[in-house]
């Protein structure tokens, strides 16, 4: 047991020295956190068989004595009138009650607590949960889900034997309405408490939470979204639950003056409203935020590539202009877009280049940074959600072999390229929209590293992704499904230098499955000869 206990120490200090906390944000560290929750079950197994043999023996003791002191005390002069049966009993009373009483006092339980108390300290914290919440909401809200379809885990992708696994409880649904309730965000306290109400109704029990108390949550998120009549019905149904709750009392006071009073503005204001709904009809108003572009993509919908656009879309051998390597063995190219021009490279990397690159990066993933417009500050941001690493061509054969891949199929010069940077995505991991150029606005991007701007992007997919994950180009309209094995392709720049605006894009949220791609930005500095500059922004 003690060097069960040294090895999970060993584990520890080599987990943590390469990880913070935010383990939501990457799939790939909390992985480790199952296999320490599964090493801490088979210590709290240990502790219970201890626990059980120690009772064993006490059950035993006290059969026999119970046997023993039935039988003696029918006769105990006549028990006692025997010399044996009175020397045992001084001994059973001077000796082995006090070896009995060492034994109850025996404490089984220290390894165990040992090592919980060791691991504890680098579990996942109240920001780690928090996160994971928000993660499950933004997932709820970009594909348009319903708690229902959380709760019994039943996601697109999800098979019948995972999703038996992947239920929430009454109280789970609580936890979520309640981290909704701590951000003002009513809106999702309303959709979670609603579903721990549903799930308390069906009769699931649960061990934290009564339905008065999630009444008490429903009726005040509706009220703060402006329903009046629901949440006067909450209410009324937590009254009928306790009549004496002082809260929804004085509430239900407060909610029939609001609405009373409520319904004389609405007659007066009722011909204005309809006049307004019938203005913002006439207007046509078909402007989408880029954000509901973006969630529209992420669902398969929106895309903008008409049939005579896609009939220009063809799959080729391509051999990189009869490039030495590719003569006899050229790539699979395939259009994914025309104008920008988006391509993708099918089987480019083996499978066992990929787990190697996974390996290097793994014990290295940071969360994943963007940089402040305004201060030019690396920081952490609620729209990036996942952890990157960073490899250097010198740091392992396959990282020099990738990068001679690109240059190879690109024709681009990729050694004054930025080091490959390697991702996986976490709970809802995404990247909303961005530009991974800089643009006219931003004069010192990039200009620590003297290479110019970033003239090209290659996104190498390393997994498969069961549901979500897309990347999306949300002023085009295009949405690249990952696929393993497969790298997609395409210039930031126009030949002039000036930013491709259109090659804005944005990592879908993942909804199923575990995402790791690695990315190559390629700068200007070294395709003087390899990509001629235009004369002009489209050339």
């Amino acid at each position: 047991m003690m060097a069960l206990c040294g090895w999970w120490l060993i584990h520890f200090l080599v987990f943590t020295s390469c990880s913070a906390h935010d383990f939501f944000t990457s799939i790939g560290h909390m992985t480790d956190l199952l296999f320490t929750e599964k090493d801490l079950v088979t210590s709290l197994k240990d502790y219970i068989r201890a626990e059980e043999s120690k009772l064993e023996q006490i059950k035993k003791w006290a059969d026999k004595l119970d046997v023993l002191s039935a039988a003696a005390t029918q006769d105990p002069e006549g028990f006692l009138g025997h010399p044996v049966n009175a020397f045992k009993l001084m001994k059973r009373l001077n000796t082995e009650w006090g070896e009995l009483e060492s034994l109850v006092l025996t404490d089984v339980s220290d390894v165990f607590i040992s090592n919980l108390t060791i691991q504890r300290q680098y579990f996942p914290n109240d920001d780690d949960q928090t996160g994971a919440a928000k993660a499950l909401m933004r997932l709820q809200d970009t594909y348009q889900l319903d708690t229902n379809a959380i709760s019994t885990g039943e996601l697109p992708g999800s098979s019948s034997t995972s999703s038996a696994w992947s239920t929430l409880t009454v109280d789970d649904c609580y936890d979520l309405g309640k981290v909704a309730y701590s951000e003002a965000d009513y809106y999702h306290t309303e959709l979670w408490m609603a579903q721990a109400l549903r799930q308390l109704d069906q009769g699931e029990p649960s061990r934290a939470v009564d339905a008065a108390t999630v009444l008490d949550y429903l009726s005040y998120s509706v009220y703060q979204q402006g329903e009046l009549e629901r949440a006067l019905e909450f209410t009324k149904r937590l009254l009928d639950l306790d009549p004496t709750h002082q809260r929804a009392n004085g509430n239900l006071k407060y909610f029939e003056y609001q609405l009373a009073k409520q319904k004389k503005v609405e007659k007066v204001e009722e011909k204005e409203e309809e006049t307004k709904v019938r203005q913002r009809r006439e207007s046509k108003d078909d402007y989408l935020t880029e954000r509901k572009k973006y969630e529209q993509l992420c669902r398969g919908q929106g895309i903008k590539l008409t049939p005579r656009r896609q009939s220009r879309l063809f799959c080729r051998y391509y051999d990189n202009n009869r490039h030495p390597r590719y003569v006899i063995g050229p790539v699979k190219q395939e259009d994914e877009w025309d104008s920008p021009h988006i391509v993708r490279y099918h089987n480019i990397v083996s499978e066992k280049d990929m787990e190697k690159v996974k390996e290097l990066a793994k014990p290295r993933l940071r969360r994943a940074t963007i940089s402040n417009p305004v201060t030019g500050v690396l920081e952490t941001a609620h729209y990036r959600i996942s952890k990157s690493a960073w490899l250097g061509a010198y740091e392992h054969p396959v990282v020099d072999k990738i990068n001679q891949l690109i240059e190879d199929v690109t024709g681009l010069n990729v050694k004054t390229a930025e080091d490959l940077q390697v991702a996986n995505y976490g709970l809802g991991g995404q990247y909303e929209p961005h530009f991974d150029f800089g643009r006219k606005d931003e004069p010192d991007a990039f200009e620590e590293l003297g290479t110019g701007n970033r003239i090209a992007t290659w996104l190498l997919y390393m997994t498969d992704v069961q549901a979500g994950g897309a990347t999306v180009f949300t002023d085009i309209g295009a949405a690249v499904k990952p696929k393993k094995g497969t790298a997609v392709f395409w210039y930031n720049l126009y030949p002039s230098g000036e930013g491709d605006y259109r090659t804005r894009h944005a990592a879908c949220p993942v909804l199923l499955g575990n995402k790791w791609v690695s990315n190559k930005w390629i700068h200007e500095r070294g395709q003087e000869f390899r990509r001629r500059c235009g004369l002009n922004e489209t050339d």
